[in-house]
Parts: C-alpha cells; structure tokens; sequence
C-alpha cells in the first residue's frame, strides 16, 4: 500500500470503514433494536387482531339467540304433504350465520383483496418500519457532532461522500433487516401468503425497502445535519410520522378514504412501498401495478436522494 493511499483512502474504504462503525453502535444497543421491533409488533397483535372487520357480518352473536321454530303447512310444499312441516331454530341460525359469513368474506376480499385483516395491516408494518428507522438515522449524526466525532472524521482524508452514504446505508440496511423480522414475526402469527408468492418475490421486496429507504434517510439526514440538539429532529419526527402512515394505504385501502386525502395518499411514498410489498406478498401478483409502484418509488427515490445527499454535502462543513 502506498502513502498517497495512506493519506487519500479511496470513496469504498471510508465508507466502508463508516457504515461499519454505525453498525456496530447499532448492534451494541439491543434495547434500541427491540423497541424498534416491539413497537410495529404490539400494532400489529392490539389493532391487527383486534379489528376483525370480517366478524363485524359473521353475527357470531346468532348462536345465542334463541330463534324458534318455524312451522310450515305441508299444502305449501310441492308435491303436498299433509301435517306441517318444523324447522328447527338452530338450523335457521346456522345458515344465517353462514351466509353473513359469505358476505364479510366477500366485502374483505373485494374491499382489502385478502380474507383477512391482519394480512392485510401486517405487510403496512414494513412502511412503519422503514419510516421510523430513516427518521431517527438523523438523529445519529446529531450525536456525532455533540460527541465531536463528526469534526474530527471532516478533518480525516475521508470523503464527505462516505460520511453521508454511510449514514444512508446504515439506515437502509437496518430497515431492511428489522423488516424482515417483522415479516417473520407476522407469518408465525398468521400472515396468509398468496398462491403468486415465490421465495424470488423476497428479493423484490428488498429493492422496494431499499429504494424508498435510500431516500428518506438523505432527506432526514439533510434536515438534522446542521442540529445541535436532539429537540430538533426529534420534533419532526413526532410531527410527520403519523400523517405520513395515516395518509397512505397502510391500515386502509385509498378508495374508503376522502376525496382530498386521496390525493394526499397518490403522492405519499409509502403507498407504493405499501402497495409492492402487498404484491409480492399477500396480493394476486399484477405486474402492471408492480411496475407503477417501483417506478414510483424509483423516481421518489431519485429525487429525495438528490435533494438530501445535495444539501447534506452542502452543510456537511458548517
């Protein structure tokens, strides 16, 4: 290795070196990785399990009334049979219940495009992942410029290009990562898989982490580079997080909502993310959806990235 190597470590090295350092800070700080997965886990057991839309026309409660028997004359029936004709009351109430039964198994299907509620929130999570997970990598390089480690890494040959994709990849990694464990976490608990899911689906729903990732954590990581206190991006968080999961289709579909928030949820990125990893997952594969969504998030994260990695160099030094 030569001294000019020495002096001038290459743009894969530092960021090498950088992204590997955030993940060791991440993985000595269990604590931190469990609440992250504890959090879009407890939504997922009290609100995934909890709302059964499809018991709301199933009319369990059918089985503790007392329906009485019906008598039908025989000269109703074809051919005429003489006497009259009973049927019993729990006969009627079983085939009530059945036929409520259909009908919310048909609205779920028609409304959610699954049978089931919690498939249909569960694969959301992976959106609430990836938003909590981007915002709070700004945060990191808060602490670094408190701690006075980012100065002293400015003062280094190491690019500033490294400096910034470390903390970018950081995030992308632990999103996709925590994501992965709370698909886990949703199929031991009940998460029903489509006839159109393969294990090459899997790789999909990486990209699709990965892109949207890529660009809230620039733009996250834009806004806090210049804080020196925690309060700051702290707030932000805590002021878009829960519009941005409201407004998108992660615990309802788009067409069940307003008129105006509909619009608000076709330029939301997390609709896409949402929508593409319930294509890959829990939705009958349509390729032409498929593509929007990762055409969308393509271009989401071309921008965001641009914009963030841009004012990230920008302020890097001030």
């Amino acid at each position: 290795m030569s001294s000019l190597d020495e002096f001038n470590p290459s743009l894969i090295r530092g960021l090498w070196a950088l992204t590997l350092r955030e993940l060791k800070k991440w993985l000595k700080d269990p604590v931190m990785l469990v609440m992250f997965i504890l959090q879009p886990l407890i939504w997922m057991g009290l609100l995934g399990k909890s709302m059964n839309i499809q018991g709301l026309f199933l009319s369990s409660n059918l089985s503790n009334i007392s329906i009485p028997n019906i008598q039908i004359p025989g000269s109703l029936l074809n051919p005429p049979v003489n006497g009259v004709i009973n049927i019993p009351g729990t006969l009627i109430s079983k085939q009530l219940q059945k036929m409520f039964s259909e009908i919310g198994l048909n609205i779920m299907q028609n409304t959610f495009g699954v049978s089931d509620y919690f498939s249909y929130m569960a694969v959301g999570m992976v959106s609430m992942i990836v938003t909590t997970t981007t915002m709070f990598s700004g945060m990191s390089i808060v602490w670094d410029r408190r701690l006075g480690f980012l100065n002293k890494v400015i003062s280094t040959p190491v690019s500033r290009a490294a400096i910034i994709f470390a903390k970018i990849l950081n995030a992308t990694f632990r999103a996709m990562f925590q994501s992965t464990v709370i698909l886990a976490l949703a199929y031991i608990l009940g998460l029903k898989l489509s006839s159109t899911f393969t294990w090459i689906n899997i790789v999909g729903v990486y990209a699709a982490i990965f892109l949207l990732s890529v660009g809230l954590s620039s733009i996250f990581l834009a806004f806090s580079i210049r804080s020196t206190r925690m309060e700051r991006p702290m707030q932000f968080v805590g002021l878009i997080t829960m519009p941005l999961m409201f407004a998108s289709n992660i615990f309802f579909p788009i067409s069940l909502m307003p008129s105006w928030m509909q619009t608000i949820a076709r330029i939301n990125p997390l609709t896409y993310l949402t929508d593409a990893v319930r294509q890959l997952t829990i939705l009958q594969l349509e390729p032409s959806a498929l593509i929007v969504d990762f055409t969308c998030l393509s271009i989401f994260a071309a921008i965001l990235a641009t914009i963030g990695i841009v004012l990230s160099w920008k302020y890097l030094t001030k």
